[in-house]
């Protein structure tokens, strides 16, 4: 499938540095994100008005409807990294129906700056998972069935790249797999802020697109280094396909460098839930609600394409 990318020459990487998460639980509570910081915001809370009870309800479910994806983005990162799961660092327990995930290991890393994206990566999943599950308290949903096995191979044949995929099989594919989920997770936080009806959370979520922006355009430049243009752009036509808007690959109108995912406006595209489902669960016909990379569905009350 990777045949056109160039896998690096092995060389000798640093000792990785300790994977800091009870750190970064810490700074979090320092920093007020936990329940109290955004309860009084007006997340979870409403000072008696009915109007203000609904705007509560409505971000509820946008921030529970994310909360499936940063559980999917940090199972692949950690596992990538640390060979261990989600639920070997903080808590998935919560509202929906609980389920489990499975496959993904360990990836041989040759290049110690890619050694070290990961491990930034995966810090900036587990922060985001934490940063939502406290924010959304006892409504918080559960983690639900994650496929990190079969879902890479069927994207991968309707893409044209293959029958099968395996991401942690080297770092390179490792960000392949990183390039099909982070794009999707930036479009559909930018959805998401016509979607919010209390100012302060569209701040709240205006944080979570920016990191998921920067991360989105360091992986693209490195793709692009390697000359993935033909991947990225078959991965991108599909994304398209799928989630009925502009995808642009690594490789666009004549520019190998594509590092960035935008309009003629500079501006990257805003996915409704439905069409970021239709990504996650392979299929855009209406009334799907399970499939890909969440084969017995997302948690929450937005759950179909």
């Amino acid at each position: 499938m990777l045949d056109t990318i160039n896998q690096p020459e092995a060389s000798s990487l640093p000792e990785p540095a300790e994977f800091e998460t009870n750190g970064r639980r810490v700074v979090m509570r320092r920093a007020g994100f936990g329940l109290a910081g955004i309860t009084a915001a007006g997340l979870l809370a409403s000072r008696s008005a009915k109007a203000a009870t609904a705007n509560a309800a409505n971000d509820e479910a946008i921030f529970n409807f994310a909360l499936n994806f940063e559980y999917l983005g940090a199972e692949y990162y950690l596992r990538g990294v640390t060979g261990k799961g989600l639920s070997s660092f903080t808590s998935v327990t919560g509202t929906g129906k609980a389920g489990t995930a499975n496959g993904g290991s360990l990836v041989p890393f040759r290049t110690p700056a890619l050694a070290y994206y990961a491990q930034q990566l995966a810090n900036d999943e587990l922060a985001h998972v934490e940063f939502i599950r406290e924010a959304l308290g006892s409504v918080a949903i559960a983690e639900p069935t994650i496929d990190l096995v079969n879902s890479w191979n069927t994207l991968a044949a309707a893409a044209g790249l293959g029958s099968s995929f395996n991401p942690f099989a080297s770092e390179v594919n490792f960000m392949v797999g990183a390039y099909i989920l982070e794009d999707v997770c930036v479009t559909a936080l930018a959805g998401a802020a016509d979607l919010l009806t209390i100012p302060a959370n569209v701040s709240y979520a205006a944080g979570l697109l920016g990191a998921e922006s920067y991360q989105a355009g360091a992986i693209r430049s490195f793709l692009a280094d390697v000359g993935g243009g033909t991947v990225t752009n078959a991965i991108s036509a599909l994304r398209a396909e799928l989630g009925g808007t502009f995808d642009n690959g690594t490789n666009y109108e004549s520019n190998p460098f594509n590092f960035t995912n935008v309009d003629y406006n500079g501006q990257v595209a805003r996915r409704t839930t439905s069409q970021v489902l239709s990504i996650a669960y392979g299929s855009n016909v209406p009334g799907t609600a399970m499939g890909g990379f969440f084969p017995n569905g997302v948690n929450g009350t937005i759950f179909t394409v």
